[in-house]
């Protein structure tokens, strides 16, 4: 599997360098990110949410009602971007269509941005071996990648495992959602884990699976987990 993925990346950097670069989104000429300057300016942005778990707000706030309400497991939260059009296109092409030009794309513009503060090491969410059998890959550990080589953080995509095939979240509500991961997830390396560690997924909507790893990761001791994730995605309705 992970010779395939190397292959894809390799094959992916070539066609970089010989063919022109065009807009993953409306086809016009690109730059080396495959995207043209009208399409990069429409990409929504995450600047004024809460502090602690990115959901966007009108005026930026330490916590927002959610957080209040249910304080999250994870200590902080770094998410740059809304989970809204044109993002939203090249994320689904990314993770369900094996576009991996998209993923790069949305790994090098995430990459451009600092976080707020540099973990010891840097955790990709898993995914349940089935479900990396039928995709071919982990989207979450490729853009993982990236951001641990332009951090200079440690990378380890072996420290969480999945341990439960679990339904898709997109059809949950959130109450749904947080039994779904619920044990879903173990600790493979407690041992040698730092002080402070972040962990990274593609998109966050509940943050049900991101704080489902922040609280095994600290039942082991983890001091200090923040969560990453590209995206954040609207709040689903309660049924």
């Amino acid at each position: 599997m992970e010779a395939l993925n190397h292959l894809r990346r390799v094959g992916a950097h070539l066609s970089l360098r010989l063919l022109p670069p065009r807009c993953l989104l409306c086809g016009a000429p690109g730059d080396r990110l495959d995207l043209c300057a009208a399409c990069r300016e429409d990409l929504p942005g995450n600047a004024v949410c809460c502090a602690r778990c990115a959901l966007p707000l009108e005026h930026p706030a330490a916590q927002c009602g959610a957080c209040l309400r249910r304080e999250p497991r994870w200590d902080a939260a770094w998410v740059p971007f809304r989970y809204a059009w044109p993002l939203d296109r090249l994320e689904a092409r990314y993770k369900f269509s094996g576009q991996l030009a998209a993923g790069r794309t949305l790994a090098e513009l995430w990459a451009q941005r600092a976080p707020p503060a540099k973990p010891q090491l840097i955790v990709p969410v898993p995914l349940h071996r089935r479900r990396l059998r039928e995709r071919g890959y982990n989207q979450a550990l490729e853009l993982a990648r990236v951001l641990a080589r332009r951090q200079r953080v440690r990378l380890r995509h072996d420290v969480l495992r999945r341990v439960r095939a679990t339904q898709a979240q997109t059809e949950l509500d959130a109450t749904a959602r947080r039994r779904n991961v619920r044990d879903a997830f173990e600790i493979r390396m407690a041992s040698k884990l730092p002080a402070h560690v972040a962990v990274v997924d593609d998109v966050m909507t509940t943050g049900a699976t991101l704080s489902e790893c922040a609280r095994v990761l600290k039942r082991v001791g983890v001091k200090r987990v923040d969560v990453w994730a590209l995206a954040r995605a609207p709040l689903p309705r309660q049924r």
